[in-house]
C-alpha cells in the first residue's frame, strides 16, 4: 500500500491525463485517472482520492454536476477540488467556487504552476495507507 497522496485526475483529454500523470509522479503522487463525469463519482467512492483536479466539460456529467454530487456527500465534500478547464467566463470561476472548489485553473496552463499550487492544499490532503 502506498504512503503517497492519491490525485484524481479527471479529464476527457487523454493527453491531457498522460501529461498530469507524468509530471504528478515525477514529483511523489499516486495518480488515479478518469474521463467522464460518473467514473468520477465511481473512483472516488472507491479510492478516496486526497484531491480531485476537475475538468468542468466532460461527456456523461459535468464537472459542475459532479462538484454538487461530492459536496451533498458528508464524506466526500472534504475531499479538495481543484477546477482546471478551458471555461473563462467568470460565472463559471463562481460557480465553481460556490459549489465547493478550492482552486480554479484556466486552460491552456503550466503544469509547474499546478504542481506549486497543489503544495498549497496538502495540509487538506491526506495519505493512502
Amino acid at each position: 500500500m502506498s504512503l503517497r497522496s492519491l490525485i484524481l485526475v479527471a479529464d476527457d483529454d487523454d493527453l491531457l491525463q498522460a501529461v498530469l500523470e507524468h509530471k504528478l509522479t515525477a514529483v511523489g503522487y499516486d495518480v488515479a485517472l478518469a474521463d467522464h463525469g460518473r467514473a468520477v463519482l465511481e473512483r472516488v467512492g472507491l479510492l478516496r482520492p486526497a484531491l480531485i483536479i476537475l475538468d468542468a466539460m466532460m461527456p456523461i456529467m459535468d464537472g459542475f454536476e459532479v462538484l454538487r454530487r461530492l459536496q451533498a456527500d458528508a464524506e466526500l465534500r472534504t475531499i479538495p477540488v481543484i477546477m482546471l478547464t478551458a471555461l473563462r467566463r467568470e460565472a463559471d470561476i463562481l460557480t465553481a467556487l460556490n459549489l465547493g472548489a478550492v482552486d480554479y485553473l484556466q486552460k491552456p496552463f503550466s503544469p509547474d504552476e499546478l504542481i506549486a499550487r497543489l503544495a498549497r492544499y496538502a495540509p487538506l490532503m491526506r495519505k493512502q495507507a
